[in-house]
Formats: structure tokens, sequence, C-alpha cells
């Protein structure tokens, strides 16, 4: 059945291959637990032999084997937690890769996963491995030792071990089993409070310069104190669990010496078992205890692996895909239908479009025509979509992205850089090609521009390129699209953000990348680019009104053959 558990999803597999680490653990606890005993022993010794005898000798000997038997559980101890470290490590080490991979993905497929949420859940997971919780669950099984040992000492003694032992674990799952939903519900509202924070210090520059952070900071406070509530709600239960607990675990302790002294008063038990089992049942009920400090953390850590494991199982890494490079560009739509979740009519309907390869796509429509949808299925990063896009007439998905990326070129509408330098952003964050990317910057004419910068190529742009003007992000962003010589460019709305110089930059790129073979798609809604254009395509509420060679589209558009909104192309 475990192992049936362990092999469910590439959570519960990766978890499975450190079995031997914590049956190692499980071991240590054994050696730590039994050895615990040794007070109890050594006071037996002390109260029932040393005291009576009065033997120096027998005293020094008890004591030296209690420091060694205290050595080796210190010892246990210490490879227990040094295991539960390492192998919390390694399993990190194991499932950040993947963790990263299907965090991308989730957002990609557009299901909107908070973005820090996934690995916050990692290490929430590892956390808990190499903590006091895990620790707690080692313990918790070795709690009939010591009422066993209690039995051997007095069976009055060990039955009300086995009762006060029962009641305190009645009081544990019962607290605890109320308390998991108020747990859930904190977490939640805690992270609904931070995402909110984040997402808007992502929007901060309009939120500022239009007044809008009062309003949103009044609303954060909401959600602020929601989580402030319930976290009180929360920590209230813990502390009166924790209370009771304790009050439980003394009235115990107390029965216990009481039921003690009235066996050693009728001659039935010595001064020293008495105090021995005393010892006995603190230390059972002491797992139970920690079972229950450390409850928050075992519900955290299970509603972290249960999102995981949800996030991990709905976008698996992919198996299979061809490492082979495309070769020439040619790119064929079959029947293309993309869709949007929740929406009955689709964003792009039946579009079948040749492009041979080392020509220029022209894309036109108005605003919502689905021009960027188009430009996003064209690269493989739109989720939902029937038919087929195929690269060389093969599909996209046929190949691994590790070894497609470099042969695509992709500049979206939103542009987007990253921290790092401009030589980071234009090479992909890959090792730096100083003639690759100097070449990139040349061919969209950027490279005076950077030059001028500080530190030029070795600039570092800030986050998200914040320090650049739009134009300066658009044409960095377009040399990185360039960079490396791709067989397909995909160019959504380049022109959007740049000057007359830019837009002369622009043209002189797409024809270099042309005489290279390069096949261009250039998504926009201005005409005045369409001299670059082999081949025209017009879209209109996400159907093809027309397709073909530039001269053929562009007389259909002036003879008021396609619908009034979009606009001819100047002669």
């Amino acid at each position: 059945m475990i192992g049936s558990w362990l092999n469910g999803s590439d959570l519960r597999r990766q978890l499975g291959l450190y079995k031997k680490e914590f049956l190692w653990a499980a071991v240590f606890s054994m050696i730590a637990n039994v050895l615990l005993l040794t007070p109890t022993l050594y006071m037996l010794q002390i109260f029932d032999h040393v005291m009576v005898s009065q033997n120096e000798l027998t005293l020094f000997a008890v004591t030296l084997v209690m420091i060694f038997f205290f050595g080796v559980m210190a010892f246990s101890e210490w490879l227990r937690s040094r295991l539960l470290v390492r192998t919390g490590v390694r399993i990190d080490e194991g499932l950040n890769g993947m963790v990263f991979k299907a965090s991308f993905d989730s957002y990609l497929q557009q299901a909107r996963q908070k973005a820090t949420e996934a690995f916050s859940n990692l290490v929430t997971i590892r956390q808990f491995l190499t903590g006091q919780g895990i620790i707690a669950f080692f313990d918790v099984p070795w709690t009939p030792l010591y009422i066993a040992v209690t039995f051997m000492l007095h069976p009055l003694l060990g039955w009300l071990s086995v009762l006060f032992a029962a009641i305190q674990l009645l009081v544990t799952y019962t607290a605890n089993r109320a308390s998991v939903s108020t747990i859930e519900g904190g977490v939640k509202a805690e992270q609904d409070s931070t995402s909110f924070v984040q997402s808007k210090l992502r929007n901060i520059e309009p939120l500022h310069a239009m007044g809008m952070v009062k309003h949103m900071r009044d609303r954060w406070q909401d959600h602020h104190e929601s989580s402030l509530q319930r976290d009180d709600v929360m920590q209230e239960k813990q502390h009166r669990q924790q209370a009771f607990s304790k009050f439980v675990r003394y009235c115990m302790q107390s029965f216990t010496l009481g039921a003690g002294a009235l066996l050693v008063i009728d001659g039935k038990l010595t001064p020293g078992a008495m105090i021995a089992a005393n010892v006995l049942m603190a230390r059972a009920l002491q797992p139970l205890d920690l079972v229950i400090a450390t409850w928050r953390q075992f519900v955290q850590a299970r509603m972290a692996f249960r999102k995981l494991d949800e996030l991990l199982d709905a976008f698996p890494e992919r198996k299979g895909g061809s490492e082979d490079a495309p070769s020439s560009g040619a790119v064929r739509l079959e029947g293309l239908t993309a869709k949007v979740a929740g929406r009955d009519t689709p964003v792009l309907d039946n579009l079948n479009v040749d492009i041979p390869a080392g020509n220029v796509l022209v894309v036109l429509g108005p605003s919502g025509s689905g021009k960027s949808t188009l430009a996003r299925c064209l690269v493989g990063v739109w989720p939902q979509f029937d038919g087929q896009v195929l690269l060389d007439g093969r599909p996209i998905a046929g190949w691994k992205r590790l070894a497609l990326g470099p042969f695509l070129g992709y500049l979206p509408q939103d542009i987007e850089l990253f921290e790092g330098t401009i030589a980071d952003n234009i090479a992909r964050f890959s090792e730096v090609d100083s003639e690759k990317v100097i070449d990139a910057a040349k061919r969209t004419g950027i490279h005076d521009m950077i030059l001028r910068f500080p530190d030029g190529y070795d600039t570092e742009i800030g986050v998200a390129g914040g320090m650049l003007s739009g134009g300066q992000r658009q044409r960095i962003a377009l040399a990185r699209a360039i960079y490396g010589n791709p067989v397909l460019v995909v160019l959504d709305e380049p022109n959007a953000n740049l000057d007359d110089a830019g837009e002369r930059s622009l043209a002189q790129a797409v024809s270099e990348l042309k005489a290279r073979g390069t096949t261009v798609v250039l998504v926009t809604h201005r005409t005045s680019i369409v001299g670059l254009a082999d081949y025209l395509l017009v879209l209109s509420k996400g159907r093809m009104v027309h397709f073909g060679h530039r001269d053929a589209v562009v007389a259909a558009l002036r003879g008021g053959k396609v619908p009034s909104q979009i606009s001819a192309p100047s002669p």
C-alpha cells in the first residue's frame, strides 16, 4: 500500500527515493527512545541498590554506564537530525527543478497560480521534514514502550498509564481535528494578503501617479485584518489546547505519583520505583504534547504537499520530443482554433495558412481580432487550441523546448526584460557570446545606444528593465528575439513604442532576417510596415478574412473586399 502511494505522482515518487533515509531516521529514533529509559533505570539503581548497600564502587560503575548510554543517545539524536536535514536538502534539490518548470507551465497555461506559492510550499515541506514536526511522529510510536516498563514496575501503574495515555490521545485527536479548518483558513488568508501586496507592487507607478495607493491600502487592510482575525482565532485555539493538555498531563503525573505512594505505603512498591513510574509517565506523554505543539506545522505541510502534488500532477515533466533543430522555418497552420476557458466563441477560428521558409508574413487586423493569440500559438505558448501548428512539417510541441528555443525568436506585445545586464537579456541569459550579442544589437540599431550607457553591455537594467524607456526596452527585446539567427521570428506589435529611427531599424532588421533565410511573422495593426511583407494575413473577429501574396491582398483591401475597420495600406 505504501509502495503504491509513493508511486502515485511525481512528488510521491521523489519522496519515495528517500525511504532508506527515513528508515534510518526511524532506527536512530528507536535507539534514542530506548536509551531514554536510562534516567529511570539509573534512578532505580540509586534508590533501590546504591543507597541500600552504600557501595561507592557500584555508584561509580552505574554512573559510568549512564554516561555511556547518554552519549550514545545524544549521538543517535544528532545523527537523526543531521540525516533529516541532509535529506530535506536533497529532496529540495530533486524537486526544485520540477517545481520551477511546473510553476512556469501553470502560469503559461493561464492557471495563474500565485507566482511564489509553489516554492513556498516546497520550503514548508522541507522544513517540516527536517524539524520537530517529523521528530514528534517518530517518537509517538515509542509511547507503548514506556507504558510497558511501567507495567513491569506494577500492573496498577501500568493500567493507569494506559488510561492516562488514552485520555491524552483522545484530547490530542479531538483538539487537532477541530483546528484543521481554522489553520487552513488562516494560512490561506495570510497567503492572500501577501499575494495582494506583491501583485500591486508590480504596478506601483500608475498606483502612485494617479493617487490610488490609499485605495489599494484600504483593500489590502481588509485582507490583512481578515488574516489577523483568523490567525488570532487559530492561536487562541492552539494555546487553549496546549493549556488543557498541560493540565491533563500534570494531573496524570500527580495521580501516578499518588498511586505509587499508596503502593509504597502498602509495601507493594519501592520509593525508587514510585519516582521512576512518575518519570516514565511524563516521558510517555511528552510525544503527544509535541504533536500538539507542532500540529500547525503538520497541517501547513499537508496543505503544501496537496497543492504541490496537484501542481506536479497537472504539469508533469514532458517526456520525449525531438532534440533535432528545425532546419528551414517553414510554417503551416492546419485548422488552428484557439480557445479561452469559459468562453464559447473561439479567439481564432479554423485558420489554414502556409508560409514558405524565408518569407515575411504581416498579420493585420483591428484590436481584438486574435493577432496576439496567433503569435502565441506560433511559438507554442497558447494553452488551448485545436488543429496543428507545424514547423518544418512537425507539430511545434514535437520538439523539446530547450532544443527548439534557440531557433525561435519572439517579441511579445507586453515587453518583458529581466533583472541582469543588457548582454544577459540579449543573450537570453545563456552563456554570453559577445560576437552574437553585438551582432544582434547592431542589426537592430542599438549598438551605439548601448555603448552610451555607463557600463555598456554590462549595464544592469534593474527589475523588468525599469531604468530603460519603452522604446529602449522594445529594441533590446527585438535584439533578444533575433539573437543567434533563429529560423522563425515572431514579432507582436514590434513598432508600438518606436520612433522613426526605431521603425527604420526595425525595417532593416526584418530585411536582414529575410536575407538570411529566416521566416518572419510580424503582427501589427499599422499598415505602414506592410511594404516588408511577402504575404499578408487579414484577421477579423478571429477569422481569416484574406490570406495571400501581399499585392493581391492589398488590392483586395483597396477594393473594399474586407471589413471596413481594416484600412488599406497607403500606396
